[in-house]
């Protein structure tokens, strides 16, 4: 079987974005290839952090994995941090990463940008992504637009120690990036010109563990186009189109057939009902998100995720490590 692996950052509430565009993609994966799912904890500390928020989100988005459709008996679910080789092979990867590559970084760019001081974790951030990846012998990650370019940087340092010692040391990955319509960009729905982010103002997007009733004012309140027709037309009606996409993922209706049940009668009665929509989708993620707040419930999961992931990555690691001239580990 081909090996996935994708990891989510604890900053910010998982949205509905995340669901539709990345975590319930994930759930459909692990029943066709072997996959490694990884709370990034390490890439949350590039900027400043509140240690008991990153700890409770670290453990949220465990839980919001697993509540998704993620199996811990068929997936593998941890946490970064816990398997110190990212780390280690992160190092060693920078060591042939070019400051010029990491310069051209658009991420970097805009994060550091008007920012008076700026780590150094952030400008090698990239580098720690690449690790993440290759010390699993990667075959295919799931990513955005806005990650594209940190696994292309992933693909050339492979493609790099391969070439340098002539034979395969790192697998080079291949990217795996969602139409809109399978959910790879859910757009915000107080400006459709921006993706629904997790640390975007607060009406912008819908949290996973919102209530209905929270659910129901954000929806209310999102922006529409001029006109009062819904159809998709993503120049002319970006706000709606939008909308539809979402109802349409939630629902597994056909956007034509969303048009036609709605037509020219107005927005108001759409909106109610992809509320509604909305509520039925996040519900059963919410009640086992709560039963996975049990003491120990999540926490047991992630030990043994570990456990799993950390021999495959050590393997990895030993390998690159030998390759480039570094002493065996003592037995």
């Amino acid at each position: 079987m081909k090996r996935v692996f994708s990891g989510v950052q604890p900053s910010g509430e998982l949205t509905l974005g995340n669901y539709l565009g990345a975590i319930r993609n994930f759930a459909l994966f692990q029943h066709e290839a072997e996959c490694l799912f990884c709370v990034v904890d390490l890439h949350a500390i590039t900027v400043a952090q509140d240690p008991k928020e990153l700890y409770r989100r670290t453990l949220d988005i465990a839980r919001l994995f697993v509540a998704s459709g993620i199996d811990p008996q068929v997936a593998t679910v941890f946490v970064q941090s816990h398997v110190p080789a990212h780390s280690e092979l992160s190092w060693l990867l920078g060591c042939f990463t070019y400051i010029g590559e990491l310069r051209r970084m658009t991420q970097f760019k805009e994060k550091s940008h008007g920012q008076t001081t700026v780590s150094s974790g952030l400008f090698t951030y990239p580098v720690l992504m690449a690790a993440d990846i290759l010390v699993y012998d990667t075959d295919a990650v799931p990513v955005g637009e806005d990650q594209k370019q940190h696994l292309e940087l992933a693909r050339d340092l492979a493609e790099r120690m391969n070439n340098r010692y002539g034979e395969e040391v790192l697998r080079v990955p291949e990217p795996y990036i969602p139409t809109k319509h399978t959910g790879g960009r859910i757009m915000s729905l107080t400006d459709p010109s921006k993706k629904m982010a997790k640390s975007g103002e607060e009406n912008s997007s819908i949290a996973l563990l919102d209530s209905p009733k929270v659910i129901t004012k954000k929806i209310k309140s999102a922006v529409t186009d001029s006109g009062r027709e819904v159809y998709y037309d993503e120049v002319e009606k970006p706000a709606i189109s939008n909308l539809m996409v979402i109802y349409s993922l939630c629902s597994g209706d056909s956007l034509e057939a969303i048009a036609e049940r709605y037509g020219s009668s107005g927005y108001g009665t759409f909106k109610k009902d992809l509320a509604d929509v909305v509520i039925q989708t996040l519900q059963p993620i919410q009640q086992r998100y709560q039963e996975l707040c049990e003491p120990g419930a999540i926490e047991e999961i992630l030990a043994a995720g570990a456990a799993k992931a950390e021999p495959i990555a050590q393997a990895t690691l030993d390998r690159f490590s030998c390759k480039i001239g570094l002493m065996p580990r003592p037995k």
